[in-house]
C-alpha cells in the first residue's frame, strides 16, 4: 500500500507538457511522478534531469544504461525500479535472455568485459554505504571515455534518487512494469510486494 498516494495528471494542469512526455515515451505517467507533482518543481527538475540522464543523444546505449539502472536497483532492493528499468532494457533492444542474465552477469558469456565493468560498479555503488573500489573504477575506465563514465555514473546516481523514493513512499506499481516483472524478473526473487496496485 502506497504511503502517498499518487495523484491524478490533471492535478496539476501546468505540468501537462511534462505528463504528456511520459505519455509518450511510456504510455504512462509513472506513479512515482504522480505522487512527486505536489511539488511541481521538483517535477520540472525531475524530468529534466531524466532527459539529460537518458536521453537520445547518449553515448552508452541507451539499453545498457536501463540494465546498469536496473543492477543499482537490485542492490538498493527497489523493486518499483527494478520492473521499470527492466521494462526500458526491453524497450531499448535488451534481449529477455540478456535481462534474465544480467541477475549473474559476472558469469555470463552475454556480456562482454566493458559491460560487466559498468554492471559491476552499479552493482557496488547502490549499495548503502557504496562499495566502488578504486579497481573497480580503474576496470571501469579501461573500457569506457571520460564522458561515458560520466554518463555511467549519472545513470547510477539518477537511479539511487529514484530507489530511495520508491522504497520510501512505497510507489504502487503501474500495469506494465509490474507484467514486466511478474514475467522476467520473478524468477530471480524479484516480488512487487506492497508496490502492488
Amino acid at each position: 500500500m502506497s504511503r502517498l498516494d499518487p495523484l491524478p495528471p490533471e492535478h496539476t494542469p501546468e505540468l501537462k507538457e511534462q505528463f504528456d512526455s511520459f505519455f509518450k515515451s511510456l504510455g504512462f505517467v509513472p506513479n512515482s511522478v504522480l505522487t512527486m507533482q505536489r511539488n511541481p518543481k521538483l517535477v520540472l527538475a525531475f524530468v529534466t534531469l531524466q532527459g539529460a540522464v537518458w536521453g537520445p543523444d547518449s553515448e552508452v546505449d541507451r539499453g545498457l544504461k536501463r540494465l546498469i539502472g536496473h543492477v543499482a536497483s537490485r542492490s538498493a532492493g527497489d523493486v518499483y525500479s527494478m520492473a521499470h528499468t527492466a521494462s526500458g532494457a526491453l524497450h531499448f533492444g535488451i534481449s529477455a535472455e540478456k535481462l534474465a542474465a544480467v541477475a549473474d552477469f559476472a558469469a555470463s558469456p552475454l556480456f562482454n568485459a566493458a559491460e560487466k565493468a559498468a554492471l559491476a560498479v552499479a552493482a557496488a555503488a547502490g549499495q548503502a554505504p557504496n562499495a566502488v573500489t578504486d579497481a573497480m573504477f580503474a576496470e571501469l575506465r579501461r573500457h569506457w571515455s571520460e564522458t561515458e563514465v560520466v554518463e555511467i555514473v549519472a545513470a547510477i546516481a539518477a537511479t539511487g534518487f529514484v530507489n530511495r523514493w520508491n522504497a520510501t513512499m512505497a510507489t504502487p506499481l503501474e500495469d506494465e512494469p509490474m507484467e514486466v516483472g511478474e514475467k522476467h524478473l520473478a524468477r530471480h526473487g524479484w516480488s512487487p510486494g506492497r508496490h502492488r496496485r
